[in-house]
Formats: C-alpha cells, structure tokens, sequence
C-alpha cells in the first residue's frame, strides 16, 4: 500500500519538474521595444504633436495671437507691422497649420503601428495562456485517471486485507 502511495507522489512529482522545465511563458514589454526603434525626428514628431493637442498650447497660442493683435493695434498705432486685417499674421497660423498636420498624421501613423503591435502582442500571450491552460488540463486529466487508478489499486489491497482478516478470524474460531 505505501508502494502505491510513493508511486503517486513521484508522478506528481515528475509532472511537476515537467512543467518547470518548460518555463513560464515569456513576453515583452511592447513600449520600450517600439520607443527603442524611433529616431530623431519621429520622437520630435511625437513630441511636437502632443504639446499641439495640449492645453498649454492653445493658452501660449492664444496669448500670442492677443499680443500680436494688441501690439499691431495699439502699441504701434502710427506704423504697424501687421495692419488691421493682419495678412501677417493670418499667413504664420497657415504656415503653422500646414506644418503642424503632416506632423500629427505622423505621429497618429505611429500610434497605429504601436497599436497594431500591441494587438498582435495580445493575440500571440492570449494563445500561449491558451496552450498553457490545455497542458494544465491534460495534465489534471492525467493525474485524476492514475489517482482512480491508485484507488482501485489501494480498494483492491483494502479487500484483500479484509478477506485475510476474516479467514484468520474464521480459523481462530474454529480452533476454538
């Protein structure tokens, strides 16, 4: 009966080092990975696209836009640079806008990239957790059929036992 018992124990065991051989699975962290490959210009691009979608962009904005508009219409009243319709002024937020969307497309293409990636990350840890769960279930399978088993084994020797007891019990008795 112990020999049964010492048998399951190393099975579990064994399954057990199995498993550790295989090692956890393995992934990576997507954002260094993707941060890692840019260069110059696309981290300028990001960089510049994210202070233009800011709120401290559009008050430095809107602060510019009124100090042009106040120095152009009351500080230089006799000789502005920049007179009332401010043709100047319209041209730089033109230039700014015409400079300013190539530069968040840019940095949306990126951000797509990276978003693509990390969906492609996902995809690949879902399907590893996946086979991970149906080793585990095979495994629990495995063991569950030889711990029936090591019962049937442990019932058998159990009845045996019983029949052993009961013939010494019935010789006793009859020598008596």
């Amino acid at each position: 009966m112990t020999e049964i018992l010492k048998t399951s124990s190393q099975e579990i065991y064994d399954l057990g080092k199995e498993m550790d051989k295989e090692g956890p699975a393995t992934s990576w962290n997507i954002n260094k990975e993707f941060d890692s490959s840019l260069t110059l210009g696309e981290r300028l691009a990001d960089g510049l696209a994210q202070f233009g979608g800011s709120w401290s962009f559009l008050i430095i904005f809107m602060a510019m836009l009124v100090i042009w508009m106040g120095i152009n219409s009351f500080v230089l009243q006799g000789k502005p640079f920049d007179p009332f319709p401010f043709i100047l002024l319209n041209l730089v937020l033109s230039c700014l806008a015409a400079v300013q969307a190539p530069v968040i497309m840019m940095s949306q293409n990126r951000q797509e990239a990276k978003d693509r990636l990390r969906v492609e990350h996902d995809f690949e840890i879902n399907r590893k957790a996946e086979i991970e769960i149906r080793k585990l279930h095979e495994r629990m399978d495995h063991l569950l059929m030889h711990q029936w088993q090591h019962l049937m084994d442990i019932q058998q020797l159990q009845v045996d036992l019983m029949k052993e007891i009961s013939q010494v019990t019935v010789r006793e008795a009859n020598n008596n």
